[in-house]
């Protein structure tokens, strides 16, 4: 096994670990929204939100100067 794989499947790995310990369903109120859904569902919506933002505003500054 090459070090790609045991890399990709450490990852697998954890993420499955990480959600089978944070499938509790959770109630998400933000304005005028109100749903409910996993918490790990949650966690990865909002780190894929905090990562496009990053990459916007890095675009956005190399884009400037």
């Amino acid at each position: 096994m090459n070090w790609k794989m045991a890399v990709i499947l450490t990852l697998l790995a954890l993420v499955i670990i990480f959600t089978l310990q944070n499938y509790e369903i959770v109630q998400v109120k933000f304005l005028l929204w109100q749903f409910e859904a996993s918490r790990a569902i949650v966690l990865f919506v909002t780190l894929l939100i905090g990562f496009i933002i990053g990459l916007v505003v890095s675009f956005i500054k190399r884009n400037e100067g």
